[in-house]
């Protein structure tokens, strides 16, 4: 087992909106162990030698493939993170866990089939099952010997789980159930040997099963033709009858959104890793290419514009490694204090749920900046990008469902406002005293506060007064709309906007802080520099946000007091992003490669 990390007390979901992190609070990749580093560089080096070498054949589906490479993975323990010890795993903390993932994540159709392995397609029974369930099962997973799925969505029924059609009848000798419908869009469903299924007992109660794909009644069908991800396996998995042993209900009778819910916060955070992981490879493609293509005399690297663009995509992706090994400790922090203080199920549940909003963070932000940065890539290449001979086509393409994936974005930033008030509404989060505060302080004017200090302060300032910006807009519209805000769809996503430009730049603030701390401003230079972009960028987009949220919140007299109060909170000193590229553009070139790795 990879020693923890992590030993400080874990930060309140949701309260980085309303309480400033120092830069000790957090974890960074600089605090990998040796243990840590050595799991990462395994998987690297597995995917690097086994299954990189092999992609165009796993594109074309060479029968057999995958399968036999998840189970070299197996072999190597790679499968098997996220398995107790017991059961076969290696019992890795989530800070292991998550640079696996990484690493390992740099070709989209075995990232995809590991992901749904590991992930969605384990959890379920590490955290539900029964002890005979996992006695059973998790060995077999763990080693790769079964290949497992997990079956939610429906062909009317996606991030509407609720809406699921399939139904789950007890046999009339009470011995089994008997199982009908359809699953779609099933990630290793065509060669899984167990599936999570969910259906609705009687059509009523959402429960979930665990179902082998010998079981009378269970067929996957054809493969799908999809956009991109060609190597992984998706498909329709039809169930006629099918009898499914009664012990092989997981969990309890009607709690299947228990299960479903709480697993798919653990995949969205997972995802948003792999995303990390598949960008940090295409910048290094990106930036090779660079120096190996000519043109008008030169290596087209030397052109400022391309230097931007490598620059911006180190900076997207900086600032998404911040926050992912950031959440990554806080849940491995909340994981070890809730260790031995009742039923394990319940303390996972409970960190999983506290962490909902910050998991949904890491998948949004991820898959939208690993779109930037795979078409950022086939734009350096040029004409070439679009050639289906060259890694980034297909890298482009292998990008565009992370959107989709895990429920969609959309929904995703619905969910952030929404787990966010009701945390509010429930107490656990002070939100509305902080709003009420707030309003007060306009109400007062200008007062004189107590300015940063150190590395970074006037980021520091710029940060906290992007959480005001989110408490002034989040106030209105709380005020004016009450319980039927969820109904404001646009205005809720303006404020989700502004709740992940937060936490990235706070994250990659601290990160930076840290750093300079640790080794020096001089060393820590690019990172610094990277993290000033990024929130002198990310102001921007904040003030945006806060201008259409207050807009469809005010009017007359009040809208103009309003929009005088954001100006005052928006006020900042111009930054020379252009500079500050370059600086980030000339270490990713001497490395060809992103270049806070570990760091």
């Amino acid at each position: 087992m990879a020693t923890s990390t992590v030993t400080k007390t874990a930060a309140k979901g949701g309260s980085f909106l309303l309480e400033a992190a120092r830069p000790e609070d957090i974890f960074t990749p600089a605090d990998f162990t040796d243990d840590q580093k050595l799991i990462g560089q395994t998987a690297e080096e597995f995917v690097t030698k086994e299954v990189l070498s092999r992609a165009k054949e796993l594109e074309e589906k060479k029968p057999g493939l995958m399968v036999e490479m998840m189970r070299k993975a197996g072999e190597l323990g790679l499968l098997g993170g996220s398995v107790p010890e017991a059961y076969g795993g290696g019992g890795l903390e989530k800070v292991a866990t998550t640079l696996l993932t990484e690493k390992i994540s740099v070709y989209g159709g075995f990232a995809t089939t590991f992901g749904a392995q590991t992930g969605i397609g384990t959890l379920p029974i590490v955290y539900f099952g029964t002890e005979e369930q996992k006695k059973k099962y998790l060995p077999k997973i763990a080693s790769g010997e079964w290949i497992s799925a997990y079956c939610l969505s429906e062909p009317q029924a996606g991030s509407d789980a609720q809406n699921l059609l399939t139904r789950a009848e007890l046999s009339p000798d009470g011995k089994n159930w008997i199982l009908n419908g359809q699953k779609m869009w099933i990630t290793n469903g065509g060669f899984a040997d167990v599936y999570i299924i969910f259906a609705k007992v009687n059509g009523e109660k959402l429960s979930a099963f665990i179902v082998e794909r010998t079981f009378p009644g269970c067929k996957p069908g054809n493969e799908e033709h999809k956009m991109g991800i060609h190597g992984s396996s998706t498909t329709p998995v039809f169930l006629e009858n099918c009898r499914v042993p009664k012990e092989n209900l997981l969990y309890e009778i009607g709690r299947g959104h228990i299960v479903a819910f709480n697993i798919l916060n653990s995949g969205r955070f997972t995802l948003g890793v792999s995303c990390v992981g598949g960008a940090k490879l295409e910048i290094a493609t990106a930036s090779k290419y660079a120096k190996e293509r000519k043109a008008f005399g030169k290596s087209i690297g030397e052109f400022g514009l391309i230097k931007e663009k490598l620059a911006e995509m180190a900076i997207r992706i900086y600032a998404m490694d911040s926050v992912v090994y950031r959440i990554a400790g806080i849940i491995e922090t909340a994981m070890a204090a809730a260790e031995g203080s009742g039923d394990k199920t319940q303390q996972m549940m409970k960190v999983l749920e506290e962490y909902a909003l910050e998991c949904s963070i890491a998948k949004i932000a991820g898959s939208e900046m690993l779109d930037y940065v795979v078409d950022e890539g086939v734009q350096i290449f040029g004409g070439y990008g679009f050639h289906e001979d060259y890694s980034v086509c297909r890298a482009y393409r292998d990008s565009r469902v992370n959107r989709i994936f895990e429920g969609t974005n959309e929904i995703n930033r619905m969910l952030i406002i929404q787990m966010l008030m009701k945390r509010a509404m429930g107490g656990q989060l002070p939100l509305i005293p902080a709003a009420m505060k707030l309003a007060d302080e306009i109400l007062a004017g200008p007062s004189a506060e107590e300015a940063p200090e150190g590395v970074l302060a006037e980021e520091a300032r710029v940060v906290a007064s992007a959480k005001k910006m989110f408490l002034q807009a989040a106030g209105g519209a709380v005020q004016k709309y009450r319980e039927k805000l969820a109904e404001e769809q646009e205005l809720i996503a303006a404020l989700a906007n502004i709740v992940m430009e937060i936490y990235a730049m706070e994250s990659s603030l601290l990160r930076a802080q840290k750093a300079a701390g640790a080794k020096g401003e001089s060393v820590a230079q690019a990172m610094i520099a990277a993290a000033r972009v990024f929130i002198a960028d990310a102001a921007e987009r904040v003030e945006h946000e806060a201008r259409r949220a207050l807009a469809a919140v005010h009017e007359g007299d009040m809208l103009t007091t309003q929009m005088a109060v954001l100006k005052r909170f928006a006020k900042r000193a111009a930054v020379d992003t252009i500079a500050l590229r370059r600086v980030v553009a000339a270490a990713v070139q001497a490395q060809d490669r992103y270049p806070f790795e570990g760091k």
